[in-house]
Formats: structure tokens, sequence, C-alpha cells
């Protein structure tokens, strides 16, 4: 049987063991349901008073769109390397260490609308037990994608009918702004040769979740 949302949020609780913080990260392709997810267990997760969990987004280290102009990428922007991979590897394992401190950990985010990284845009508190990260490349073996796989607990990946993820992710860059025939090109093109690298990383993953067979998972991530 698949695992029930009640499922999942029953494993994330288990997670943090010793009262040191852990991570979980969760995978898949474009438009898989990922962020979705993430959002919906951290909300879940967290009930009245400080934070239990925090939602920490790969994205944040998109390489600004001045950079990937300067290193010719702007065309491939979401391929692995038009990320900060070193600098993700290096705040889970920062995320990690810094359990006892007592200090607010800040993260990066992304700004969809502008399609840009935002600086200290996500705080994580040091009553954060639990920080849930989601990505594309979290399973991906080489460089310094193999180091942010060493700092998660676990890795869950999410899995969703073909067509039906075509369609959200069409609908997602339409409603950032995207024309719907460079929509449609954008996704067979650039994320369509993504998702076959990141689909190709599924059997590391510790857990499979069907994210059509849970309620809430109406929007692309």
């Amino acid at each position: 049987m698949p695992p029930t949302f009640d499922d999942l949020l029953s494993r994330a609780r288990r997670l943090p063991r010793g009262g040191r913080r852990a991570l979980l990260g969760i995978a898949g392709p474009p438009g898989a349901g990922k962020s979705t997810l993430a959002e919906r267990l951290v909300r879940e997760l967290n009930g009245p008073g400080e934070p239990w969990a925090a939602h920490v987004p790969m994205d944040g280290f998109h390489l600004a769109d001045a950079e990937l102009d300067r290193l010719g990428l702007r065309d491939r922007k979401g391929a692995p390397d038009t990320f900060d991979a070193a600098g993700y590897a290096a705040l889970l394992g920062r995320l990690r260490r810094e359990t006892a401190s007592g200090e607010t950990v800040y993260a990066p985010g992304f700004e969809r609308v502008l399609e840009q990284p935002l600086a200290g845009a996500v705080p994580v508190p040091p009553t954060a037990r639990l920080v849930v990260t989601e990505g594309n490349y979290l399973l991906l073996d080489g460089g310094a994608w193999t180091r942010v796989r060493a700092h998660l607990d676990e890795v869950w990946f999410c899995e969703l009918d073909e067509a039906e993820r075509i369609r959200r992710l069409v609908a997602r860059h339409e409603e950032f702004g995207k024309p719907h025939e460079a929509a449609v090109a954008w996704v067979h093109g650039t994320d369509g040769r993504n998702a076959e690298l990141v689909s190709a990383t599924r059997h590391g993953a510790d857990l499979l979740v069907r994210v059509g067979d849970l309620e809430g998972g109406d929007r692309a991530g």
C-alpha cells in the first residue's frame, strides 16, 4: 500500500532523535509536487507556539540571471550546473550543526515572479527540530550534490502521472509569465532533459510518494 499523508506525518515526526535536528529531503522531477508536499508537511507538523519544522527550498540556490548570462547558461536555467550546489550543501551542514546555538539560521528563498534567488528570506528558528528541504537534485551523485545527500536523514521521491505533471508544469510557467507556446517548449526542452536526469536517481530514495494519491496534491512543485 502506498503511504497516506498521515503515514508521512508519522514518519517525519520520528526523524529527529536524541535531541538533534533532522533533515528530510523531498526530491522529484519538475512539477511533481515537491513544494506542495513540503509546505503541507511543515504546516501540519507546526501546531500553535514555536515552529517545530521549517521549509528550506533548494531553489534559493539558483544562480542569479546575471551570473547565468556571464556563464552562458541562461537557456539551461534549472539544470544542475545552474545552482550553487556547494553553497546548498554548506547550508545543510550548518543547519545540522547549529541546533544548540540558540540562533536563527537564514536561508535564501526564490521569488517565482522575478525568477531570482532572495538572500536571507527563509528563517530557520532554533526550535525547528525538522528541516524539510526539497528540490530536483537531492539524489544526484556527482560533485557537490553528493555532499547534499550526505546531510539528509531521509530522501523521499515524488512521483506523478506524467501527463498530469506536464500539464501542471506548463500551467505554472504560464502563471509566472510565459506565453503558452513558450511554456510548452520549455517544459519539453530544458525541463524535459532535467526531468529525465532526476528520474534516473529515484532508486536512491528511502521512500516513493505517489503525489496523486495524497489529498491536497493539487499544485505543482
